[in-house]
């Protein structure tokens, strides 16, 4: 019988598989590359790199409470532009060789912890997410944290039709 806790582990291994795919048609040469109209876009360096913890120190967060803040620090209580920074201040893959290790360590503490989340706590635990937002369930939060690596999954794939990639569906779902 499939489990929720299976459920998540598939959705994650999925989304992880189509992100590394994506990540390794990056060009090296167009990390700096971001779209020219419209303004706050991550530069391709920089959505790489968000790409490579987006999800698996959500997933943790959600399952323990450690947002991997400094002692006596709550995300609730961080000013707006540290907890969501303009574009020009967020980090940059150095390259994509690192992104991927990055990436498969994410990958690595996400399944961790929603092994660790307990098939119980998954409809049980309820919780608002620090950041604000409605009481949902554990089961919620971890799905949210995999559709967030997911829709960033999406604006690369973007950005790689946008810089004259071949790219396709099959490519978005890792097939």
């Amino acid at each position: 019988m499939l489990t929720l806790t299976d459920l998540l582990k598939q959705e994650a291994n999925g989304m992880y598989a189509a992100t590394e795919g994506l990540i390794r048609m990056v060009d090296k040469d167009k990390l700096g590359w971001k779209p020219a109209t419209g303004q706050n876009w991550m530069t391709t360096g920089q959505l790489v790199q968000h790409l490579t913890s987006a999800c698996g120190v959500m997933i943790k967060g959600f399952v323990t409470g450690d947002w991997g803040l400094p002692a006596g620090t709550k995300i609730e209580d961080l000013p707006p532009d540290q907890m969501l920074p303009p574009a020009e201040k967020l980090p940059a893959a150095s390259g994509i060789d690192a992104a991927l290790a990055a990436l498969a360590a994410d990958k690595a503490l996400a399944l961790e912890y929603l092994g660790k989340a307990g098939e119980a706590n998954l409809l049980t635990k309820k919780m608002a997410a620090p950041w604000g937002g409605p009481e949902v369930t554990l089961f919620q939060h971890l799905m949210t944290s995999l559709h967030h690596l997911g829709q960033h999954k999406g604006q690369l794939f973007y950005y790689l039709k946008l810089q004259g990639k071949d790219v396709n569906t099959m490519h978005l779902w890792g097939m």
